[in-house]
């Protein structure tokens, strides 16, 4: 007799359970029933770097002529002239006319405010003049500018000597480059190693963690190549200067890459 009541208990339950939600639906109740989603798990992001060093191949040289004067044509002339006689001599040397590029071409008047003459700010402003004084042109400031690339670098010295033979007194520095193909080649193996140094470190983060790796989300990536510059000063007034030697070492390529793995 217990056993039949322990039988009939639980359909007694059950039924009036059925029971009781059908007096609520009826009456146009709702029971408070919530439901707990849960979204798809952070993907496991990890970064990797690889570098590649390569020597340049490329020097870029900066050359300058400048000269002052009273008169602007005679000025105008002396520069021209000897910027004619440097790009003539840098094409003997070897320079193709195409390597040897002009980044500036300027004139400027120089003052005199009855004090002497007051010389352009380094921007190439004009310096106001003092109260009471009516400043007036004593002179003209002419310069050039070339950017010069050598790619031979047994030839880079000559260059250096021969343009300040050549009136070039103004020598900026010499920084070192590397050509697009072997820059992008280069690139393509930091790149490789950086992807091979993040899937390696994500591989021991998941076997770490017990868990294993879906597919790639998400892939970026960040480039640096810095070139190492040698600076020279070759004076005023293209009197040669000793010349030193020109390394230009290696440059370094970095890539950086973060991705993200799917975690499964």
């Amino acid at each position: 007799m217990d056993s039949e009541k322990f039988l009939k208990h639980p359909l007694t339950l059950i039924a009036s359970i059925f029971i009781f939600l059908l007096i609520f639906n009826s009456l146009g109740l709702k029971l408070p029933i919530s439901v707990i989603s849960q979204d798809r798990g952070a993907p496991l992001v990890v970064d990797g770097t690889g570098k590649v060093a390569v020597v340049p191949d490329i020097a870029k040289v900066t050359l300058g002529i400048e000269e002052t004067g009273t008169n602007l044509l005679n000025v105008q002339k002396s520069v021209n002239q000897k910027s004619k006689d440097l790009v003539d001599a840098l094409k003997k040397l070897g320079i193709d006319e195409k390597d040897i590029k002009t980044t500036s071409y300027n004139i400027y008047p120089e003052y005199n405010y009855g004090g002497g003459v007051v010389p352009l700010s380094s921007a190439g402003a004009e310096i106001a003049p003092a109260p009471g004084r009516i400043p007036t042109i004593s002179g003209y400031r002419v310069s050039i500018a070339y950017d010069v690339k050598v790619k031979d670098f047994e030839k880079v010295n000559d260059v250096l000597t021969t343009s300040t033979q050549k009136g070039a007194n103004i020598v900026g520095n010499v920084a070192f480059e590397v050509n697009e193909d072997t820059k992008n080649d280069k690139l393509g193996e930091a790149r490789t190693e950086a992807v091979k140094e993040a899937k390696q470190k994500a591989e021991g983060l998941a076997s770490a963690a017990g868990v294993s790796l879906g597919k790639i989300l998400n892939i970026s990536e960040s480039q640096e190549f810095p070139s190492p510059v040698a600076f020279r000063d070759a004076g005023v007034g293209g009197v040669p200067v000793p010349t030193p030697e020109i390394t230009p070492g290696e440059t370094e390529f970095t890539v950086t890459v973060s991705v993200s793995f799917e975690i499964r």
